[in-house]
């Protein structure tokens, strides 16, 4: 088909692409669609999508027009679908089978350059289908097809890959031999000779010091530049690639505003965007909340078919199959991202090598001064975002991601089969597969604005799914260790030992090696022996003592001042104390692993009353 065009009020010809200049017949403004035509040049995308994401036209229009030109019967909301209708593979190839007696076989709904195909008559059924939109033809595979989305949202990991899977076995048989084996480990060292024992204890300390040792090397120069960089060379926008952005909402009405606001700040060409808004299907409030708003065109909200369990991979999973961008970003609700994060991540992953399969992006507590557990809160983050995260990047070793602000090559997260919808903590568990499928985690120095939560029992309740999905993944990948370690190799496996398992492991033992510890290594109380060997436990528990210190310590010192928070250097020291609850949560962790492994606690935002930003908008106080 040729291009065609109209005469311009200067008597100049104006060329328009084929998939849009069907509609110059149909009370379509020539000068709205050339507008289409230079803004699909200068972005590198067709003028279709060019007209209907920058809002140019609506989309109903565009294909009631398609449907008129072609002598086909246009389906809007009303499309009865029949029995072949598949998930995902109706809404991947845009085409589903109608139920009998609706005058066409097939309906379909193209996109792009499929358009200009059946303008040409050439249709992917060999006869002329019905034309939908492809919001409709979605929300008829959801509304028809409900128990098929659920069960791949929840259960295709476990299905495709069964080793990666959390409730590929059960968890229950385990967590009591584990506690067995510890007994009798317990046991077994309490019937030790002293002399023994030392030994035991001081094997166990060379342990914890082991798994201490990638914390203490971040602190080094080799753990990442400083936070938002300026950017490399710009990448032309006809360059950039579709982007897809994922937000899971639940019971987040009072944050949906600002959310809005944040995801239509992105520096990047409108017509490559794709944003993806998903909800689930009992939540009223936020469904409202989102009605009240009038959505760019680029802003699709998704309704997440019920079923178990109710967490945010599972939502993330049913979406996944509608991702058109080849690059895509989860956030969470509450996340205003910097406007240049999208490009930032585009341009990186076009420098990096093809094995780089996620960028982290950098995340921000920006309620710090709500009060003391924000603060340490904060503190936390810097020290894992801004000097862990970037660390473990630079030497390409296992990096559990944070949940948000974390940028994936779209065909890489749907090789490893997107997340597991049974683990809460599913970026953790995420992390360590994409390292033992032999891909890398880069660190975006990018900042995007979190909320914490300021009281104790909310804050309680998030870590505690913290700890428990870390436990959850120690479960999932420690199934087969010899076959993990040889997947991921002897150096990056003694990282995920440290990281995850030994994250828990650590909190859970904290108050009951720590505390004593000070207490028997205060300097008037030690005493030093005759030989090597009987100061070598006092120097061992020394050594552990002061590198758990600097581990805990040090990096949020360094992340502070790279963040130029001096107000917030002062609260490194209750570090200390604010782990005494990080521990309890572990402990907490513990116990609901083995009565509510599925439950996911969910975090209130939009409560914050302070932003150091000014980018929460905090609400006045009561």
């Amino acid at each position: 088909m040729s291009i065609l065009g109209f005469r311009s009020l200067r008597g100049e010809t104006v060329a328009l692409p084929p998939e849009i200049a069907f509609l110059l017949g149909h009370a379509v403004s020539p000068m709205l669609l050339a507008k289409a035509a230079a803004l699909a040049r200068a972005s590198g995308t067709d003028a279709a999508t060019a007209l209907i994401q920058s809002g140019l036209i609506e989309e109903e229009r565009f294909y009631r027009v398609l449907a008129l030109t072609l002598g086909a019967r246009f389906l809007g909301d009303a499309l009865p679908l029949g029995a072949g209708a598949r998930f995902p593979d109706s809404l991947i190839a845009g085409v589903a089978p109608l139920a009998p007696g609706m005058g066409a076989a097939f309906v379909y709904a193209p996109r792009g350059r499929a358009v200009v195909e059946l303008l040409e008559g050439r249709s992917p059924t060999g006869l002329m289908p019905a034309i939908t939109t492809p919001t409709a033809l979605r929300r008829a595979i959801f509304a028809q097809r409900p128990a098929a989305i659920a069960a791949h949202a929840s259960d295709e990991l476990v299905r495709r890959r069964p080793d990666w899977a959390y409730n590929a076995a059960p968890a229950a048989p385990i967590i009591a031999l584990a506690s067995l084996l510890f007994g009798a480990v317990v046991l077994v060292a309490a019937s030790l000779p002293a002399l023994l024992m030392t030994a035991v204890w001081i094997l166990v300390q060379v342990g914890f010091l082991a798994l201490l040792t990638f914390r203490v090397a971040a602190i080094g120069p080799t753990s990442g530049v400083e936070p938002d960089r300026p950017p490399g060379q710009r990448l032309p926008d006809a360059d950039l690639p579709v982007y897809t952005v994922f937000v899971a909402l639940y019971r987040e009405a009072a944050v949906v505003p600002r959310l809005l606001g944040a995801l239509t700040q992105f520096d990047y060409p409108v017509t490559k965007l794709d944003i993806k808004l998903l909800t689930e299907a009992d939540d009223g409030a936020t469904a409202a909340a989102l009605a009240r708003l009038a959505l760019p065109a680029h802003v699709d909200v998704v309704v997440v078919p019920p079923g178990l369990p109710k967490t945010k991979p599972r939502a993330l999973n049913a979406a996944l199959p509608l991702a058109r961008g080849s690059c895509l970003v989860v956030y969470d609700a509450e996340d205003v991202p910097d406007p240049g994060q999208l490009r930032a991540a585009a341009e990186a992953f076009a420098r990096a090598s093809p094995r780089t399969a996620c960028l982290q992006g950098r995340l921000v507590i920006d309620n710090a001064r709500d009060s003391w557990l924000t603060r340490c809160f904060a503190l936390e983050y810097t020290a894992l975002f801004d000097v862990l995260g970037p660390a473990l990047a630079a030497w390409r070793l296992p990096t559990p991601l944070g949940g948000t602000s974390t940028h994936f090559r779209t065909h890489i997260l749907r090789a490893v089969h997107g997340w597991d919808a049974w683990n809460v903590t599913e970026d953790a568990d995420l992390g360590l597969r994409l390292a033992r499928a032999g891909y890398d985690v880069g660190d975006l120095p990018s900042s995007t604005i979190e909320e914490a939560p300021a009281h104790y029992k909310a804050w309680l309740n998030q870590r505690t799914r913290w700890m428990k999905g870390f436990l959850q993944t120690s479960l999932t990948h420690g199934r087969n260790p010899l076959v993990a370690v040889r997947e991921l190799g002897p150096l990056a496996s003694l990282c995920a030992l440290a990281l995850i398992p030994g994250t828990v492991a650590s909190a859970l033992a904290y108050p009951f090696l720590m505390l004593p510890a000070l207490v028997s290594l205060w300097p008037s109380r030690i005493e030093a022996g005759t030989s090597f060997w009987s100061n070598l436990p006092t120097g061992a528990a020394i050594t552990v003592l002061v590198s758990g210190f600097v581990a805990m310590l040090m990096p949020a010192y360094i992340g502070c001042r790279r963040r130029g928070w001096h107000d917030l250097i002062p609260f490194v020291p209750l570090l200390p104390v604010y782990f005494l609850l990080v521990s309890l949560a572990a402990w907490r962790g513990v116990i609901e692993l083995v009565l509510a492994p599925d439950r996911w606690n969910k975090t209130e935002h939009g409560l914050s009353r302070t932003s150091r930003s000014g980018a929460l908008k905090p609400r006045p106080p009561p």
